[in-house]
């Protein structure tokens, strides 16, 4: 969805008329072009030259990425993966302070936004259409450039002229650049096979149905009920009110919330679109403030809401205070109803390392995001397979075990060490490379393992189970369960019947000795045979995505790695729906890609010696620096042994937090100092924040069966909640339902740690105002305890829901902090 509130162009018609009052500033009056909108403007003209009859684009937006992800705080310019920044010239940030307007109920009704930009203001006014998304207390970006600017750059662009300005300007026309010549000398290829190979069919290709490959998102699953959510309930409710009354409108309904009081808990600001939609569908000029008194109408009174409000087009929605009161002590006695959606069958595929080699921090994010995604899909339900699809097959085999067989002839019974076998390894494929004669005899190694001759047998179980406890190692530790492996020669039976399946079909078209599969819309074909008869890793992919839908019947199959494989994997899909294995409709396979992991100079994170991180290294150094921070807060464990376990989940747990609470498609920078700070939205925040809620109950003495006997003295069940704290903090508690939604829809885990992080914040501030143990000296000097049991239930619920969260981020909780 778009983060952009308003964009057009405009032109200073008036600088200070009032006389200049600061040095630095100067107040623009403006005029749009487009939608006849007047501003007021106060910019540093110190920084940035703008006078009388320039020209400039304008955006005002809530973020400064175009991928209609959120960002908060001040610009930073040393943040990336903000495109925004590169396309305009001066930037401010602030926050919306008031809104003014008449009672727009016809075409010319106006509104009036006024922003604070750290004292510099800004009014913006005009027809309350065009400002359709703005409201009090939120904050916005202000984004400017010069017109002459953007003249100049598209004369260049027109010209075929690639300045230095121009790529300066746009960094990624010259990687465009770049790739356009790559795909043109793709597409020549192409071309040249395809003429080569219509030359030499003797009998035509039977022609398949055309194809249409599933581009964006697809919703594979339906809820059935949707247990605690609010806003999936009023989206719902919303949709079938505007289908009934308003049935040529088809977009999705987005119900908002609120952070202003006055204007409800959540808004439904959608009728002034709905107005220019009839007004240009149908003719038909109906007043937003008319089509919001439509819907209300129709709409069904729920136990959730207390009343909606029509404010000049604006569907406010007021939620009730004993609902939430209700489903909170039912989330005390029973846990937050979650949504019930249909039950999927779903494959996921992460971590994957290759045999005979250490895992390193290349792994670390495919393993700890597929755990992650795995734990969320079995908590509302799903049947999970966790796949592990390691390399353990091809000639690298050959290689290892002649070399093995060379220079350490007793290696069958002198076991090596891992590293000592990567560094074998290593030394390998130099020799195969360098020496035609190790060569041969590496392919005739790679001959008798095919054969199943027992020494080549042998040597390659004892090569994968050197391997695998080195990766039963690292999984225990990080506490990734029930990993089915299934390497390359799982698949060895199914590629040789693929093969046959896809000859016989016609798919495959020759050209130099190789046997290659076209998929319309895919760049590069897919080797499915090679010149010498070898299969290779497009043959492996389209056998285990054939093995997956058919044996396993999978109806979704998830792919954890990094984005570099994005092409690739498109491609396999593209196969796979051309051979019509599988309607992307109705079964969800999918690429879960992830970014890199950086040092601190952000770049790739290496030694300072430049070789890549031993997976293994970086969780002792996590598990030394936590056991640090613990001593250094003079936590009192019973025994050294309890520290140690407890330095391991907190290590574990910030190594992990820290990954998925980034944007997972983005790259992050891994620090160890960041990751270990209490202070933000870190793993040791929140445990601190989870460890003193549930020593609330405990260091008052009271049992969880105390508190239930509570809850069922209540009439109705209601735990009232008159505190405005404690009103959000509820609401907080059961968002999780539609967090768990949004999560499995998108597959961002880093929302639930946004959700998690959120309801801590909320929890920090309920607590400093509303006291839940409050103790008092009687007069003959004993301790008085008050104990405010709905208050107390809301601190359980609280822990609860962070304890579910942890469950599903895969964190392990500590007693003491």
């Amino acid at each position: 969805m778009s983060n952009v509130y308003f964009e057009d162009l405009f032109t200073v018609k008036n600088v200070d008329p009032d006389g200049k009052k600061f040095d630095r500033v100067s107040r623009l009056f403006c005029d749009s072009e487009s939608f006849k909108m007047d501003l007021i403007l106060d910019v540093n003209t110190q920084l940035y030259q703008l006078g009388i009859n320039d020209k400039f684009r304008l955006m005002l937006c809530s973020s400064m990425r175009d991928d209609g992800l959120t960002d908060e705080g001040e610009y930073d310019k040393t943040i990336e993966n903000v495109p925004r920044v590169r396309m305009f010239e001066y930037v401010m940030y602030g926050k919306i302070y008031r809104i003014e307007g008449d009672e727009y109920n016809t075409e010319t009704s106006r509104l009036a936004a006024y922003v604070s930009f750290g004292g510099l203001l800004m009014r913006i006014q005009g027809e309350a259409n065009n400002l359709n998304g703005f409201e009090a207390d939120k904050n916005i970006y202000l984004l400017i450039k010069k017109v002459e600017t953007i003249e100049k750059l598209l004369k260049e662009m027109n010209k075929g002229v690639c300045s230095k300005n121009l790529l300066e300007e746009c960094p990624e026309l010259g990687e465009k650049m770049v790739e356009n010549e790559k795909l043109k000398y793709r597409l020549n290829i192409l071309k040249r096979s395809a003429e080569q190979s219509n030359g030499l069919e003797e009998k035509k290709t039977p022609e398949l149905p055309p194809q249409k490959i599933a581009k964006g998102v697809t919703k594979h699953f339906e809820v059935v009920d949707y247990g605690d959510s609010i806003i999936e309930k009023l989206n719902n409710l919303f949709t079938n009110v505007i289908k009934k009354s308003f049935p040529s409108w088809s977009q999705p309904v987005n119900i908002k919330e609120t952070f202003n009081p006055k204007y409800g808990d959540y808004q439904f600001d959608s009728c002034f679109q709905i107005s220019r939609h009839l007004i240009t569908e149908k003719k038909m000029k109906t007043s937003p403030k008319d089509i919001a008194a439509e819907i209300i109408i129709n709409l069904e009174m729920i136990p959730l809401v207390e009343k909606y409000d029509n404010v000049n087009g604006y569907i406010n929605i007021f939620l009730n205070a004993k609902h939430l009161g209700k489903k909170i002590g039912e989330a005390c006695a029973k846990g937050v109803s979650i949504p019930k959606i249909s039950k999927r069958h779903v494959v996921v595929d992460y971590s994957s390392p290759n045999i005979a080699k250490q895992m390193h921090v290349g792994h670390l994010r495919s393993t700890i995001i597929g755990d992650s995604i795995a734990r969320l899909l079995e908590f509302i339900g799903f049947s999970i397979l966790r796949i592990n699809h390691i390399g353990d097959w091809g000639t690298q085999f050959g290689m290892l075990i002649a070399y093995l067989r060379e220079r350490f002839p007793n290696y069958l019974t002198e076991k090596p060490k891992i590293e000592d076998l990567q560094t074998f390894y290593k030394e390998s494929k130099t020799k195969f490379d360098e020496d035609g004669d190790f060569k041969s005899r590496a392919y005739q190694c790679v001959v008798k393992l095919q054969n199943g001759e027992k020494e080549f047998i042998d040597a390659w179980n004892m090569i994968c189970d050197i391997s695998r406890k080195e990766f039963e190692n690292i999984y225990k530790r990080l506490d990734v369960l029930n990993l089915v492996e299934r390497g390359e020669s799982f698949y060895q039976s199914r590629m040789l019947s693929l093969v046959k399946e896809l000859d016989n079909e016609g798919i495959l078209k020759e050209e130099d000795g190789r046997k290659l599969m076209f998929i319309d819309g895919c760049n590069i074909p897919l080797t499915v045979v090679k010149s010498d008869g070898g299969f290779t890793y497009d043959t492996s992919d389209l056998a285990t995505i054939k093995q997956r839908l058919f044996e396993e019947k999978a109806d979704w199959i998830l792919y954890i790695v990094d984005r570099g494989q994005s092409e690739h994997l498109e491609t396999i899909y593209a196969a796979a729906q051309k051979l019509n294995w599988y309607d992307p409709n109705e079964k969800r396979v999918e690429h879960v890609q992830f970014g890199l992991v950086l040092g601190e100079d952000k770049k790739k994170f290496k030694t300072r010696s430049g070789d890549t991180v031993k997976l293994l290294d970086l969780l002792d150094e996590g598990v030394r620096r936590a056991e640090e921070k613990l001593r250094s807060r003079e936590t009192n464990f019973e025994s050294d042994g309890q520290l140690i376990e407890a330095a391991e989940s907190l290590a574990y747990g910030c190594i992990k937090y820290a990954d998925l609470s980034q944007s997972r498609i983005a790259d992050y920078v891994f620090s160890f100092d960041r990751m270990l700070d209490d202070r933000g939205n870190t793993a040791v925040y929140l445990l601190y924040a989870y460890t003193r809620i549930r020593a609330i109950a405990r260091n008052a003495k009271v049992e969880r069966t105390a508190i239930n006997n509570y809850l069922a003295q209540l009439e109705d069940g209601i735990i009232p909640l008159e505190h405005p704290r404690e009103i959000r903090l509820a609401k907080q508690i059961l968002k999780f339902s539609d967090c768990i939604l949004n999560t499995v829809t998108t597959l961002h885990i880093s929302k639930i740690c946004d959700y998690v992080y959120e309801l801590a914040t909320l929890f920090h501030d309920f607590y400093k105002e509303c006291y839940v143990i409050n103790k008092t000296n009687n007069e003959d000097g004993t301790e008085q305890i008050n104990i405010n049991y709905n208050r107390l239930v809301l601190c359980e619920v609280v822990a609860d829901v962070m304890q579910q969260c942890f469950s599903i981020l895969g964190i392990k909780p500590i007693d003491r902090m």
